[in-house]
C-alpha cells in the first residue's frame, strides 16, 4: 500500500469516528452531566495521549519544555478542553444533537473573522461572501426552518453552540503559533483541563454529594465517556495529523471532513433516534457551501 493510500484510510478513519461523536455526546449526557462527562473523557484523552507519547519514545520531549511552555500548555489546555468542551456540551444538552453540531462548525467561519484583528489578515469581498452564506444555514438551523418568525427555538442552546465555535478558532489561533511537537502539546492541554474540570466538579458538587459520597458515573456513563475521550479528544487527532503527514498534499485529504456532518446526521437518526429535520440538513448545506468557499478562497490567495 502506498503512502497515499495509508493517508486516505488514516484520514477516513478519523472522520468516521468524529461522525460518530455528536451520538455519543447526546448518549452519554442522558446519564452524565456536561462537567461529569469533560471530567472523565478528558482523563481517558490525557491517558490515551501520554501512552501515545510512551510507545514512541518522545516521553523525554516533555522535561525540555520550559516553565514559559508549561504556562502556554495552561492556557491551552483552559481553552480546549475546560472551557470549550464545558460549553459545547451544554450546548448538546440543550439542543438537538442535529442542531449543536452543525451550529459548533461554524468555528471555520469563526477563525476567518478572529484572524482579522488577532493575525491581522485582510477579509475580502468572497470572504464576506462565505460568512453570509453560513450565517444563512445558521439562521435556518436556529429557527428551525421558520425563517420569517424571528423567533429562536432556543437562543441559550444556540448561543452556546455559536460560542464554542468561537473558542475553538481562538484556541486554533494561539496553537499554531506554538511550533512544540503536536502530541505533547495535546497531552499538557488535556492533562491541564482535566485539572480545570476536576476543580470545577467539587465545587460544583459534581463529584462529591451532599453526604460526602463519591458520584460514579456508572458502566454507560464510564463507556460513553471513555468512548468521547478516545475518538473525539485523543486518538482521533493523532490519526489526522498522521494523514496530513503521509499525504501528497493536504488538500488531498482535508476536504474529506466535509463528509462528518452528514454522517453525523445519519448516526443521530438511527442511533440516537432524532427526527431530523429539514431545516437541519439545509441549514448545514449552507454552513457547510460556506466554508468550502472560504477554504477555496485561502487555497487561490496561498497559491
Amino acid at each position: 500500500m502506498d503512502q497515499q493510500s495509508k493517508a486516505y484510510l488514516h484520514a477516513l478513519a478519523a472522520v468516521f469516528f468524529w461522525s460518530t461523536v455528536a451520538s455519543a455526546f447526546k448518549l452519554s449526557l442522558r446519564v452524565l452531566s456536561p462537567i461529569q462527562l469533560l471530567l472523565y473523557a478528558a482523563f481517558v484523552s490525557a491517558l490515551m495521549l501520554l501512552l501515545i507519547l510512551a510507545l514512541q519514545g518522545r516521553l523525554a520531549v516533555l522535561r525540555t519544555y520550559s516553565r514559559r511552555d508549561y504556562l502556554n500548555s495552561l492556557i491551552l489546555g483552559f481553552l480546549n478542553p475546560f472551557l470549550y468542551y464545558v460549553v459545547l456540551f451544554k450546548a448538546y444538552d440543550l439542543l438537538p444533537g442535529q442542531e449543536a453540531q452543525p451550529l459548533n462548525y461554524t468555528w471555520a467561519i469563526a477563525l476567518a473573522v478572529l484572524s482579522v484583528p488577532l493575525l491581522k489578515q485582510r477579509i475580502r469581498l468572497v470572504s464576506l461572501l462565505a460568512i453570509l452564506i453560513s450565517f444563512i444555514g445558521v439562521y435556518v438551523i436556529s429557527t428551525r426552518g421558520e425563517v420569517f418568525s424571528l423567533h429562536f427555538t432556543d437562543p441559550l442552546g444556540v448561543s452556546l453552540a455559536l460560542g464554542s465555535s468561537v473558542i475553538w478558532a481562538l484556541f486554533w489561533i494561539f496553537n499554531i503559533r506554538d511550533r512544540r511537537d503536536e502530541v505533547a502539546k495535546l497531552f499538557l492541554s488535556f492533562a491541564f483541563g482535566f485539572g480545570f474540570t476536576l476543580i470545577l466538579a467539587l465545587l460544583s458538587g459534581e463529584l462529591i454529594g451532599p453526604d460526602g459520597e463519591w458520584i460514579t458515573p456508572g458502566w454507560s456513563g464510564a463507556a460513553g465517556a471513555a468512548y468521547v475521550g478516545l475518538f473525539e479528544m485523543g486518538l482521533t487527532f493523532v490519526l489526522w495529523l498522521r494523514a496530513l503527514k503521509l499525504s501528497r498534499t493536504t488538500a488531498l485529504v482535508s476536504n474529506l471532513i466535509f463528509l462528518s456532518p452528514f454522517v453525523s446526521l445519519v448516526l443521530l437518526h438511527f442511533v440516537v433516534g432524532e427526527h431530523i429535520y429539514s431545516s437541519s440538513v439545509i441549514g448545514l448545506v449552507f454552513i457547510i457551501g460556506g466554508i468550502a468557499l472560504q477554504r477555496c478562497t485561502e487555497r487561490v490567495r496561498s497559491g
